[in-house]
């Protein structure tokens, strides 16, 4: 067994995990509908109470006129910008360097619809204002994602977003939010989601990462937008015959977990304290500003996953599956979410998980 084989199969042996919601298997959509009534109306081709009903009210949620519901955010994602592409003369749109469009859709962009993003700041760093002042008005759009995934989940300040917002507003340029995890970041900034969608104008929310769905996004704005979005949606074969199961458990663990959202960040910035405190191991942010954070730890991958696997093992807590490669030779990375499942895991747990991890990098 290799010591990739031994980190995953230690990992899932846990009974206790330090993040996510809980085990993906069908149990997620078998909860989320053990109380619905089975007369329940279907939606059809993207029509039906069922599917109406929580677009208004993601809209009234978000501070929007209107909302559509997509099976998934890359292709919620990859409209809206074509959307404000065709409104400013096929102008390209602009984003971070490690935007998801960027790197996790194969280029849809650029080969489904032929536009050529420009790449927005440095791959290290946030989108500044300063960043954006340099494009004058020779954008149709600008994507900024809240929090930053690949940057450990870090966040601009809410004030250099006020000015983005203004900026844009100033030049005709339209600003989309790639709000995949939206709610996580609301505790930090001390917002109401309708307070930071108000700078944007459309925005994007994911249901299956930080809410804990099955899959599904929300796409909101106006009602011009949305009316072409729906047209865009159909384009692309997002008007399933039936979209319920994702839309009943998109509601269901909504309402269970948007409001445990300052929870997660509060346990988020205790774990990441605890992993500061071990020798070679830092965390970015390295206080948290959401539920997410990186861990960076200056050891080599195998010896690290070595470390875990026996971690694991030990305690019976799931620490990681996976362990990458770091930015420098030598190091290793991974990537922690937290949600319900940090819950179950006791402080004394915590401090053997902890105690075990300092004793194994010291020697």
């Amino acid at each position: 067994m290799t010591s990739e084989e031994r980190l995953k199969k230690s990992y899932q042996e846990t009974q206790l995990k330090l993040g996510g919601n809980g085990p993906r298997n069908v149990g997620v959509l078998k909860e989320a509908l053990q109380n619905v009534d089975g007369n329940m109306e279907s939606d059809m081709y993207g029509s039906g109470a069922v599917i109406e009903a929580f677009e208004q009210k993601m809209a009234q949620v978000l501070g929007k006129e209107a909302a559509v519901f997509f099976p998934s955010g890359t292709m919620a994602q990859q409209i809206a910008l074509r959307i404000w592409s065709d409104k400013r003369n096929q102008l390209p749109p602009a984003y971070h360097p490690l935007a998801h469009l960027e790197i996790h859709e194969q280029d849809g962009l650029k080969k489904i619809h032929n536009l050529q993003p420009i790449l927005l700041g440095e791959a290290d760093r946030l989108i500044r204002f300063s960043d954006i002042e340099k494009l004058g008005d020779s954008v149709s759009a600008i994507l900024i994602e809240l929090p930053q995934r690949e940057l450990g989940g870090e966040l601009p300040d809410f004030a250099e977003l006020e000015a983005i917002s203004d900026y844009c507003q100033q030049n005709g340029i339209f600003l989309h939010l790639d709000g995949a995890r939206l709610f996580e970041v609301l505790p930090y900034y001390e917002k109401t989601a309708e307070q930071v969608c108000a700078l944007f104008d459309s925005v994007y929310i994911s249901f299956y990462k930080g809410i804990g769905g099955v899959a599904g996004a929300i796409l909101a704005g106006n009602h011009e937008f949305t009316a072409e979005a729906k047209v865009w949606k159909r384009r692309y074969g997002g008007d399933l015959i039936s979209l319920y199961p994702y839309i009943l458990a998109a509601d269901y663990y909504f309402k269970q977990r948007e409001p445990k959202m300052a929870t997660y960040f509060e346990a988020s910035k205790r774990l990441a304290e605890r992993f500061n405190a071990l020798e070679a191991v830092d965390t970015r942010p390295k206080v948290p500003v959401s539920n997410m954070f990186h861990v960076h730890i200056n050891r080599n991958v195998d010896e690290m996953r070595e470390i875990f696997s026996a971690v694991q093992e030990k305690t019976d807590v799931g620490i990681i599956a996976n362990l990458r490669d770091g930015k420098s030779a030598g190091s290793c990375q991974f990537e922690l979410s937290l949600g319900d499942a940090i819950e179950a895991v006791s402080s004394e747990k915590l401090a053997q998980v902890f105690s075990e991890l300092a004793q194994a990098l010291q020697k």
